[in-house]
C-alpha cells in the first residue's frame, strides 16, 4: 500500500502534464525508434535496436510510477490550512539563531520542492523539524553536518 501524497493544484497538474507527455510524446517515439531499428536486418547484433529496447522500459517504468503517484495523490484545501503552527504548504519565516540570518520557505510534498523557489519538502530534515512548530518556538533539527538551531518568526499562507 502505497501512501497518500499531497500537492499542491498547480503540483498535481504538473504531474498529470508530464505523464500525458511521456504518453503521447515519448512513447510513440520510441516506438518509431524501435520500428527504425528492426527494419535494419539482424536484431541479435543490432545495438540500436537494444538501446531503444532499454529506453522503452525505462520509459514504461516511468509512466508506471507516475501513475501510482498519481493514484495516491490529493489535493490540499489551502483555505483550511491553520496558520498557528507549521503544517504543509505553511510560509515559514525563521532565523538561524547562530548567525541571526532569516529565511522564508514554503513547506510543500517531496514531489514539488524547489530549494531555488524557496520550497522545501516536508520530509527534509529542516521540513520535519518545523513541522507543528509555533510562532516564537525555538527548534533544534539535526542536518547532515551537525545541529542547526532556529526560532519560527512567521507562519502564513
Amino acid at each position: 500500500m502505497s501512501q497518500v501524497n499531497y500537492y499542491t493544484e498547480e503540483g498535481l497538474k504538473k504531474l498529470h502534464d508530464e505523464l500525458n507527455h511521456l504518453k503521447t510524446i515519448e512513447r510513440p517515439n520510441i516506438s518509431k525508434q524501435i520500428s527504425e531499428a528492426r527494419d535494419k536486418g539482424d536484431l541479435s547484433e543490432n545495438a540500436e535496436y537494444d538501446a531503444a529496447k532499454d529506453a522503452q522500459g525505462l520509459l514504461e517504468l516511468k509512466i508506471s510510477k507516475l501513475e501510482e503517484v498519481l493514484s495516491n495523490a490529493r489535493i490540499i484545501d489551502e483555505s483550511i490550512i491553520d496558520t498557528s503552527k507549521v503544517s504543509v504548504l505553511s510560509i515559514v519565516k525563521i532565523r538561524n539563531i547562530k548567525n541571526s540570518a532569516e529565511m522564508s520557505y514554503t513547506l510543500v510534498s517531496e514531489n514539488e520542492a524547489d530549494l531555488k523557489s524557496g520550497k522545501i519538502s516536508v520530509t527534509s530534515p529542516i521540513g520535519k523539524g518545523l513541522l507543528g512548530g509555533k510562532v516564537g518556538d525555538k527548534v533544534e533539527i539535526e542536518v547532515p553536518n551537525g545541529k542547526m538551531s532556529f526560532e519560527i518568526l512567521e507562519i502564513s499562507r
